[in-house]
């Protein structure tokens, strides 16, 4: 198991910013391949989740608004 999540997070961790890093340098349009409502949904989640760390301590709350933005996320990719 250790070996499938770190191969994961080594070909996402290097990809994605190689992947950026060039499209920098040579000015080219990068798209991510998700919708815009899926891009709102994620500045959404990196919001909550950088109120959820800024506080330090996590409250059921909390944990209940991160349950129903993955299950908002999950229902509008699969019914359109």
């Amino acid at each position: 198991m250790n070996l499938a999540l770190g191969s994961t997070l080594a070909s996402i961790g290097l990809t994605i910013p190689t992947v950026a890093a060039i499209a920098i340098f040579f000015n080219l349009h990068l798209n991510l391949g998700i919708s815009d409502l899926n891009i709102v949904l994620m500045y959404l989640n990196f919001f909550i989740g950088a109120l959820t760390l800024a506080i330090g301590r996590t409250t059921l709350l909390q944990g209940v608004v991160h349950l129903i933005i993955f299950f908002e996320y999950l229902f509008l990719s699969l019914v359109p």
